[in-house]
């Protein structure tokens, strides 16, 4: 089973673009710009729209699968310190092999395909894929030994915090100073 978000009835769905959120007979199609970047297929599956929800103006999540083993959050992983690689080695050949340099940067300035295997099957190609690799890794396990992934829990945890209390003050209605002294008053 695939998850995905679906948006029944709600009062911003007309702030997203046309290509984005279709409703055609009774079923809402929503897609993401995270979805159009994977690199896997993603089966999507159209949500039926209640008539009595949509008059509600509800949102309803329909939550990822929850056996979901975040291969795409790993990718993603992968691709980041791939493109981590691809900057470091860049700036050495900067200074030590110019027209490796100038070759390599017009290979990622044109390159379409993200920092996935075919990008560095190409650099193996170059002879620079290897290199990549190795500096890939390297910058991973440095960032392992780095990364306190308790602390990490506590960053996400004190930002999601800290963004919903921006938006609860953001919502609540706090009575004018005028009623304030009628009250005492």
């Amino acid at each position: 089973m695939v998850g995905g978000v679906g948006v029944v009835g709600c009062s911003w769905c007309n702030l997203i673009g046309r290509k984005q959120v279709s409703v055609a007979s009774g079923l809402l199609h929503l897609n993401s710009s995270f979805l159009q970047y994977s690199r896997t297929r993603t089966r999507t599956r159209a949500l039926p729209v209640s008539k009595k929800l949509s008059k509600k103006r509800t949102l309803v999540l329909v939550s990822a699968n929850q056996e979901d083993n975040f291969d795409d959050v790993k990718q993603q992983i992968m691709d980041y310190f791939t493109y981590k690689a691809v900057r470091t080695v860049m700036n050495q050949l900067y200074e030590m092999n110019p027209p490796q340099y100038r070759w390599l940067y017009h290979y990622v300035a044109s390159n379409e395909h993200g920092y996935g295997k075919t990008f560095i099957r190409n650099l193996v190609k170059q002879e620079l894929g290897e290199r990549v690799m190795v500096t890939r890794l390297h910058l991973y396990e440095r960032w392992t030994k780095f990364c306190d992934h308790t602390k990490m829990y506590e960053r996400i945890s004190d930002q999601n915090l800290a963004l919903m209390r921006e938006r609860l003050m953001e919502t609540v209605v706090w009575p004018s100073d005028d009623t304030n002294s009628e009250v005492a008053g």
